[in-house]
């Protein structure tokens, strides 16, 4: 049978996909692999290729949204299942297929050279075994998601989403902390085993697909997958060693100074959230609503071109910012390809942790806006260290304007703000290097597939980074840890990327304050090329540099360690 040349004409949007089986979509990638092509056409060709996975990426993330907002729809649930596990991994098949295509002319077209070395590295890897593997990981990701979007607190009689109890774990009331940590923790200790049989399959799953490719570990197979082409597993360890070096005596400082501030003895993992400098915790919103709101006045000072963008996700009910029992943990941007829009999803109750999340997530939003004006989805998506480049620096380039008119705080409260902030950003390498060491170990160590091995690597790898907390009597909370980071579920070794991008952001932000003008319009350029440039040409274009070293590291650390100390000479 020959495959109908007007199959593509049916597809015509992602709402025309809402029902489809992979029977429906077939057809359209076999008129594309069967049309004719060579140098005269090739970009026609490349064109109804793009349009094709526009639509039908989009169609999968609408459903996967529609989930994410309401794990406990059965409906919902099946769509998405239908999306990621019966027609995602089919349609990957049929693209390194298109790919191969393309490859083979060996056209040399100007700002294609990044999508062709990601074509030629995806048909490097790929392996028609691993197509019924991969919806198998698909399917236990969407397991995670459903158990951990179930989970509620109990707290004053009442069944609350974890997020929720985010506002008393900053209570200046030591006990409602307390209680408040341990309802919070207490589903992820008590499903262990429930979760830890989950990553048992995965494990495995994931151990077939890396020698499927003809790789001895994983390790290698998700560094050759995610296109890491300019740099390795062995920067990686020179992170992790630069990190403990020099950023994990930073973070024990700070722990130092909050213990000796609360007047304590030790310091608890339930006294990290609250205020050192107020009565009462930052309240910056009650609603989602108003977080969208004061967010866009934000965004009206520091740039009208990005506000103009974040009012469009407003206006077109782009957002879903509030928690809400059944609603999956976490929040992401996604990038809805077709529409040229993103969509932000987060578990907002009104604590300043919300505020950056937002911000982060906006930053992803803006790169998805100014990237669509590349004409091919593959120039648009960049690879996790870009696009966190983008997220984690409109963090920091944002943080001077929380006190701007109707925006978010009074001039002190923005400075304790911007503590907290700097302090967790310093917090932030650290946990990145215990994730991402972790994650290496599973799967190098020969003893990832067992369970309690897991847990003991995880608190010794995490006793490394993680320094001045007591933990005493916490054992099972604290390997809690793992078990809640999605990305160890969902997304394997994606996580390094909030690391080097952490680091690119603070010399983005250090530029800002040296040049306000010349540092955002940088970055707006830098989000223009989308995945155009390499890796370091896109953090050069950023005005950054990748950096893995302790020299460096260390005097990014002890730039933002000398802006903590002159903020907490403003607000004391």
């Amino acid at each position: 049978m020959f495959p109908d040349p007007d199959a593509m004409l049916t597809i015509t949007s992602p709402q025309s996909l809402a029902n489809a089986t992979w029977a429906d979509l077939e057809p359209a990638f076999d008129a594309l692999l069967a049309r004719p092509l060579d140098g005269g056409n090739v970009e026609t060709w490349l064109a109804d290729w793009s349009r094709l996975e526009e639509i039908v990426t989009e169609a999968i993330s609408s459903a996967m949204i529609a989930y994410t907002a309401d794990t406990a729809d059965p409906a919902k649930e099946a769509a998405h299942r239908r999306f990621v596990i019966e027609i995602a991994p089919k349609a990957e098949e049929k693209s390194v297929k298109l790919a191969e295509r393309f490859t083979a002319l060996d056209v040399r077209l100007p700002g294609l050279e990044q999508m062709a070395a990601r074509f030629r590295r995806a048909i490097e890897i790929f392996r028609e075994a691993n197509v019924p593997l991969m919806a198998s990981l698909e399917e236990a990701g969407a397991e995670y998601q459903r158990i951990t979007g179930s989970f509620l607190a109990d707290w004053n009689g009442e069944k609350k989403p974890l997020p929720q109890l985010s506002p008393f774990l900053q209570s200046p009331d030591r006990a409602v902390r307390e209680r408040a940590f341990r309802a919070t923790v207490a589903p992820y200790v008590a499903a262990r085993q429930q979760l830890a049989a989950l990553f048992d399959r995965q494990f495995a799953l994931r151990k077939s697909v890396a020698e499927n490719a003809g790789f001895p570990n994983y390790l290698g197979y998700a560094f050759a997958s995610k296109c890491r082409f300019d740099y390795g597993p062995d920067e990686c360890v020179s992170f992790h060693q630069a990190v403990e070096r020099v950023a994990a005596p930073a973070v024990e400082r700070i722990h130092i100074r909050r213990r000796e501030r609360l007047g304590l003895d030790r310091l608890r993992p339930w006294d990290l959230g609250v205020n050192l400098y107020r009565d009462q915790p930052l309240r910056p919103f009650a609603t989602g609503d108003e977080l969208a709101t004061k967010a866009l006045r934000l965004f009206e000072r520091l740039d009208p071109v990005l506000a103009g963008q974040f009012r469009i996700l407003i206006d077109e009910r782009l957002l879903d910012l509030d928690s809400r029992k059944n609603k999956a943990p976490g929040g992401y941007c996604d990038t809805l390809h077709f529409r040229g829009r993103p969509f932000i999803f987060m578990n907002a109750a009104g604590v300043m942790d919300d505020v950056q999340t937002l911000l982060h997530e906006a930053g992803h939003a803006f790169h998805a806006f100014s990237s669509h004006r590349q004409p091919l989805i593959w120039q648009r998506h960049p690879t996790a260290e870009s696009a966190e480049l983008a997220s984690m620096s409109m963090e920091l380039l944002a943080a001077p304007l929380l006190d701007a008119p109707d925006a978010f705080l009074a001039p002190r409260d923005a400075a304790i703000a911007r503590i907290e902030h700097l302090e967790d950003v310093l917090v932030t390498l650290c946990h990145v290097a215990s994730i991402d060491a972790f994650q290496a170990w599973l799967y190098t160590s020969g003893s990832g597939h067992e369970a309690a091995a897991r847990d003991e690597a995880w608190l010794s790898i995490r006793s490394r980074f993680e320094r001045g907390i007591d933990w005493d009597g916490l054992r099972e909370e604290r390997v809690a840890r793992w078990y809640r980071q999605l990305h160890v579920f969902l997304y394997p070794f994606y996580y390094i990327e909030y690391g080097i991008a952490q680091l690119g952001a603070i010399q983005v932000w250090l530029n800002h304050r040296r040049d306000p003008a010349g540092a955002l319009a940088a970055y707006r350029g830098f989000l223009a090329l989308g995945a155009t440039a390499s890796l370091p040409a896109l953090y050069r274009a950023a005005g950054a540099e990748l950096v893995f070293d302790a020299d460096r590291i260390g005097t990014l650390v002890e730039a933002v360690e000398a802006e903590i100390d002159r903020l907490r000479r403003v607000v004391t």
